[in-house]
């Protein structure tokens, strides 16, 4: 999870990742169209983001597609937010509870 959590702080390699979830399957030259960043920035990003595993590639003929991976980011979700709704959760549906018998 710390590779992740390394490739999330960045806001260059965020914003590779939200260019992925509108449109997966992008090239290099997509991704790279728009930003002001160098091709080859955008490659160091991109192996950050493979290595955390947030990032998947495909070869189709000559050129190399990436895919986000949304797994290890589900996996942050579960791990370190659910665990601190819960509590809330519980919280809330005891108010809930004692508001309904204060009513009768």
């Amino acid at each position: 999870m710390d590779d992740v959590f390394k490739a999330v702080a960045d806001a260059s390699r965020r914003s590779l990742l939200d260019r992925l979830h509108a449109k997966n399957g992008q090239t290099l030259n997509e991704l790279c169209d728009g930003l002001a960043m160098t091709r080859q920035a955008v490659t160091k990003h991109l192996v950050i983001l493979e290595e955390a595993n947030l990032v998947t590639t495909y070869k189709q003929g000559r050129e190399k597609l990436h895919y986000l991976n949304p797994m290890p980011i589900h996996q942050i979700g579960e791990r370190w937010i659910r665990k601190f709704e819960r509590g809330k959760l519980a919280a809330l549906s005891e108010l809930k509870r004692q508001l309904e018998k204060r009513d009768e």
